[in-house]
């Protein structure tokens, strides 16, 4: 007997519920498709492509939407002859605008001719790019995904004035960028902002209804007929909506409990599958955030687990100060700044860790930011276990970690 045969109960196309799966149409994002298609028409028209950012939470469907626009353009441009070409760069590891240059290039040649990161005079750099883009001719739009790691911003005001400054002649080049940063337009250069930032467009988190909107039509390919009701959809969406609105989220959720109900030989998944799936997916992503803190993350993480086991969370970045300085003599660690402390908690906030409120108490009281724990401590607890033994147990953890003995 094999020890490994295809699953004929459960999974009929698991990959549709991938993130770079690409559905043959985009439910949840109509306004958004409008407002889109209506910035990409120039390119039909022949003129100078339009510059347009996208800006959004994680998941709420900005990538899968430029990918699908941008295919549909590509099929309709040949049919009116437009000679167009689209370029996709993720810039995550890209901080610096000569890296994102250097990118470009090697994108665009082949193999055997790639530049090395570095090494090169930033002038022949730019030169290389402009020949690379003019010698494509025609229409080009660079797709700059994650666009607000590139920490400078001269290659996002260049490329948009290349063809005005001379250096493309046979190339009209617009750029797409993409980001989860609602406020990077505001860390961009007036000169860049004036140049670059012609269209933009906002998405907004989805709402339960838009994520069973996706959720089904998903399920529909991924999984053999009757195999998911309708209440699992519902339950996934409810999580991802009150989440973050967050597609990717649901769809990982949805997976992981097929995945449950193939391990536990069900002829369904059922809302106990999606619990179950909930629960191995939390503590996933808790033991990978926690474990990519450095040693000062991991002491800022249990000063704010000590208050909120005291019941003295929501609070404020000074609290948290104290108690945090408090643990660091414990541990026999140097204490941060609080601006440095800050940046600890902050990141916090970006793993979902914790939650970061902004407070307006008027002219009496000023704005701050109040913070809270947004995960089970337990499981924090558990993925902290060597900061725990090193800095030693107040009251209230004890009593949090006998109870779940």
């Amino acid at each position: 007997m094999a020890l490994f045969s295809p699953d004929t109960d459960i999974f009929c196309e698991r990959d549709a519920l991938r993130e770079d799966y690409q559905p043959e149409e985009i439910v949840g994002r109509d306004q958004e498709l409008q407002q889109y298609v209506s910035a990409l028409q120039p390119v039909i028209n022949g003129d100078q492509p339009a510059n347009i950012f996208l800006y959004g939470k994680a998941g709420v469907g900005k990538t899968a939407c430029t990918r699908y626009l941008l295919h549909e353009l590509k099929d309709d441009a040949a049919e009116f002859n437009v000679d167009l070409t689209t370029i996709r760069t993720n810039c995550e590891d890209l901080s610096t605008s000569y890296q994102v240059a250097i990118q470009l290039i090697n994108d665009l040649r082949d193999p055997e001719d790639h530049l090395q990161p570095t090494g090169y005079p930033r002038r022949q750099v730019n030169q290389w790019l402009w020949e690379e883009l003019d010698g494509i001719g025609g229409t080009i739009i660079i797709v700059f995904d994650e666009v607000d790691h590139i920490e400078d911003d001269s290659i996002l005001y260049q490329i948009p004035r290349a063809r005005a400054n001379g250096n493309l002649e046979h190339s009209k080049v617009g750029i797409i960028g993409i980001s989860n940063d609602f406020k990077f337009r505001e860390t961009l250069s007036s000169k860049v902002q004036s140049s670059l930032c012609e269209k933009e467009l906002q998405f907004p988190a989805y709402n339960a209804n838009e994520l069973r909107d996706i959720l089904r039509q998903r399920a529909d390919i991924a999984f053999y007929d009757s195999v998911v009701p309708h209440e699992v959809i519902a339950k996934c969406a409810a999580f991802g909506a009150k989440d973050a609105g967050d597609a990717r989220q649901s769809l990982d959720l949805l997976m992981e409990a097929g995945d449950v109900a193939v391990e536990r030989d069900a002829d369904q998944v059922t809302v106990k599958h999606v619990d179950e799936a909930r629960e191995l997916l939390e503590r996933s992503r808790i033991v990978d955030g926690v474990a990519g803190l450095t040693q000062q993350g991991h002491l800022v993480l249990y000063a704010l687990v000590m208050l909120h086991e005291e019941g003295e969370t929501p609070t404020r970045a000074r609290a948290i100060q104290d108690r945090y300085e408090i643990v660091c003599d414990r541990a026999a660690v140097e204490p941060l700044v609080p601006r440095r402390m800050r940046d600890h908690l902050g990141e916090l906030s970006m793993l979902g860790i914790a939650t970061r409120e902004e407070r307006n108490k008027g002219e009496s009281g000023g704005r701050y930011y109040e913070y809270s724990l947004d995960t089970n401590p337990d499981l924090l607890l558990e993925a902290l276990d060597e900061t725990v033994d090193m800095v030693g147990v107040t009251d209230a953890i004890q009593k949090r970690l006998d109870h779940d003995i």
